[in-house]
């Protein structure tokens, strides 16, 4: 393990200490979220969207009346060939209105569970209910949260490992390519988005429908994702302040894992097997990790104060339980700032011991995946926070 010094959340630029919400909140998290911006994931561009929000199929009662399944399909920009999500929607039907919500990209909607009327999404070849395991959706809509999830290829496609049917052609359908074509550019700028910036973009689209929609509260949505789209549930929730709970699985190195560590996950493994992930930028940090004027403890802190869970695996290296445990550690002192305590630990935990206040973390038996003690842990900490 290299020697590594991390960069203090709360100095700014010009070597001013942070004291006081007012410099956090006008100086200091403004400097930290153009910071990865420009070196990590990329600038999000401000794109003139005109959404409408079109039923897919006719709402079903499911699972023995326990919850509605809905469809939504969520029209992006003028362009009726652009390209949309396809929302799906599970919705507890005992459990009142106005309710709270878990957000998430999936591999392909037919992937969630095996029910024949799930509209497959177009550009994913996951079985149904292919990853059926994940998603405990009973488990959920009893506890009164509705589940929303959406194919993050309906956005962006990824290269490998996400069921997408990719082709050279069918990624430049994707929002990137388009809004680069339109600007009239033929390149991308080297801190120009990549697809977390995509499918986080992504995420706040559909949480701009669940703003609208009688059944859900809009004000209690949390983001969550698993692996890559852990990553992407982090970017998306430091990025928009709406999201009142963000939730990371396993997320690694350009997530909640330290990338000064070099464990795992490194920045150079990282882009090498998926760069399109980040901006080019990010590739100048390979080998290179402590010039990179942030790191995950940042990432964390930029979403203060609202919850966060942080969670791992014994077993998955590549993700790096211990550089997640200490990204959650260091983004204490910003929740400080507020008044908040974080973890209330300085420890690493045991296996399958949660700890945690406003940030919760735990680190469970097994391997990279999401698991059923994974949302038990998510659904209680959920409970403290936006039941």
């Amino acid at each position: 393990m290299p020697h590594y010094k991390l960069p203090d959340p709360l100095v700014c630029m010009n070597g001013q200490r942070v004291s006081d919400l007012a410099t956090w909140r006008d100086v200091r998290r403004p400097e930290i979220l153009s910071a990865f911006a420009r070196n990590v994931y990329g600038r999000t561009p401000a794109i003139k969207t005109n959404l409408r929000f079109e039923p897919l199929t006719p709402d079903a009662d499911v699972f023995d009346g326990l919850a509605t399944r809905r469809q939504v399909r969520i029209r992006l920009l003028d362009d009726q060939n652009a390209p949309w999500i396809d929302l799906l929607l599970f919705i507890p039907k005992q459990a009142g209105n106005r309710l709270p919500v878990f957000l998430g990209l999936n591999y392909g909607n037919q992937g969630v569970h095996p029910d024949p009327g799930i509209v497959p999404s177009r550009n994913s070849i996951c079985q149904r209910g292919e990853h059926a395991h994940r998603w405990p959706l009973e488990l959920i809509l009893k506890r009164g949260y509705v589940v929303a999830s959406f194919h993050g290829g309906d956005i962006e496609l990824d290269r490998h490992g996400s069921g997408c049917r990719f082709t050279p052609e069918s990624w430049r359908n994707g929002i990137r390519f388009r809004v680069l074509a339109e600007s009239g550019r033929a390149r991308f700028d080297d801190d120009d988005w990549g697809s977390i910036g995509a499918w986080a973009w992504g995420l706040s689209r559909a949480l701009d429908y669940l703003q609208t929609d009688p059944a859900i509260d809009g004000r209690r949505v949390a983001v969550f994702g698993h692996s890559r789209t852990g990553k992407t549930a982090l970017w998306a929730g430091a990025q928009d302040e709406r999201f009142a709970l963000v939730i990371s699985n396993d997320s690694g190195q350009g997530g909640a894992a330290i990338a000064r560590r070099r464990y795992g996950e490194t920045v150079a493994a990282s882009y090498a097997l998926s760069g399109i992930w980040y901006c080019r930028n990010y590739a100048r940090y390979a080998n290179n990790e402590d010039q990179l004027p942030v790191d995950a403890h940042m990432l964390i802190a930029l979403i203060a104060p609202r919850p966060v869970y942080v969670a791992s695996a014994e077993l998955d290296r590549w993700a790096d339980p211990r550089g997640e445990f200490l990204a959650a550690l260091h983004a204490e002192p910003v929740y400080a700032l507020y008044g908040l305590k974080g973890l209330g630990v300085s420890d690493m935990p045991g296996v399958n011991n949660p700890v945690g206040h406003t940030i919760g973390y735990h680190v469970r038996t097994g391997d990279h995946e999401i698991t059923p003690y994974d949302w038990e842990q998510y659904l209680d900490f959920a409970d403290r926070h936006i039941r």
